[in-house]
């Protein structure tokens, strides 16, 4: 069974303009839930995967 690092090396990072962009799989932040909270400069944020699959990111 792969490793996180296994996983984490082969996810290719996106290059946009010459930079190196780390892509991080949602499966890995939302570990089998459908909400999670992120701190962010002082606030909290609400991620939260929506029935049809998709992404909202609320403050």
């Amino acid at each position: 069974m792969p490793t996180e690092t296994d996983r984490a090396a082969a996810i290719p990072r996106s290059t946009l303009q010459g930079q190196t962009h780390r892509i991080v799989e949602s499966r890995d932040l939302f570990r089998g839930d459908n909400e999670i909270l992120i701190a962010h400069d002082g606030s909290i944020y609400r991620m939260k995967i929506t029935r049809q699959g998709k992404l909202i990111l609320n403050k």
